[in-house]
């Protein structure tokens, strides 16, 4: 009990520091097995077990990879590592996957089966808004309510207006991150726009946005281009940001570019899911 007590205490550390890991459960176990229902281990996205067990090598090769797998893409996976015998008599192989199951082959002597639910647990989505309109604040407002990490790049001046930023930078100097995780929406509402819009693309994100007309995102394309700007990070920015709701009104269009970035956040979970 007390080393169970010392994986969640990891758990929770890890959690607060922002590092992505698994969390590996037993859930069942038939027959003899070296483990029992309730072990745990934390699992790093290296493939390391960082504290706690869940058997030996029966069933840690499975386990690990099924860990790499949810940290990559976010979702749950349930592994039943059984004998070569239970594999044969269900028609499977191991590797197969069955109703959401991957199954894989128990060599040890114990011919025990266990089953194993890894689960990722993953840093907030960070997402960096650029610029102090009334679209930022709303939009930083919105996107905090459903679990993402705000963080205000904008003039100290208009701090103020974002009660619901995590954290907050004076100027345009965007802190670096993981891009797979982070998305920019540059609202600057003329306001430093060009000067916002070149930090932002200096920075590694999954999803770069301008809010403006299409019109004056053109200018501001052509104008970084000249300045060396990559024309294929260019290319990446969406404008004018969102989803087309025919939104007019701040609220309104900080919700189309909130539905944009979910649309985008969990297509690349599908994606991962499905290869």
């Amino acid at each position: 009990m007390d080393h169970a007590c010392d994986v969640l205490d990891l758990v929770s550390d890890m959690k607060a520091k922002g590092v992505p890991f698994a969390l590996a459960t037993v859930v069942r176990t038939v027959a003899a097995t070296a483990v029992k229902a309730g072990a745990k281990a934390v699992i790093s996205a290296d493939g390391t077990i960082s504290d706690g067990w869940i058997g030996g090598g029966c069933a840690r090769a499975a386990v690990l990879k099924a860990a790499q797998e949810a940290i990559a893409d976010g979702l749950p996976r349930l592994v039943s590592v059984q004998p070569p015998d239970s594999l044969a008599e269900q028609g499977l192989r191991p590797g197969d996957e069955r109703g959401g199951v991957r199954f894989a082959k128990n060599m040890c002597p114990s011919q025990g089966t266990m089953d194993v639910f890894v689960e990722a647990v993953l840093p907030r989505p960070e997402l960096i808004i650029c610029g102090g309109s009334p679209v930022a604040a709303t939009l930083a407002d919105l996107a905090r309510r459903i679990g993402f990490f705000i963080t205000v790049c904008a003039k100290e001046a208009d701090h103020w207006s974002f009660q619901a930023a995590d954290r907050r930078v004076d100027g345009f100097t965007l802190p670096q991150g993981v891009s797979s995780h982070r998305y920019i929406v540059v609202s600057t509402q003329g306001r430093g726009d060009e000067a916002a819009l070149q930090a932002a693309l200096a920075a590694e994100a999954e999803y770069y946005a301008f809010v403006g007309s299409a019109k004056k995102a053109a200018a501001l394309r052509a104008s970084l281009a000249d300045q060396g700007v990559d024309p294929a990070r260019l290319a990446r920015v969406k404008a004018p940001a969102g989803l087309d709701l025919g939104a007019i009104t701040p609220e309104e269009i900080a919700l189309s570019i909130l539905a944009e970035i979910v649309a985008v956040r969990r297509h690349g979970q599908r994606k991962g899911s499905s290869s």
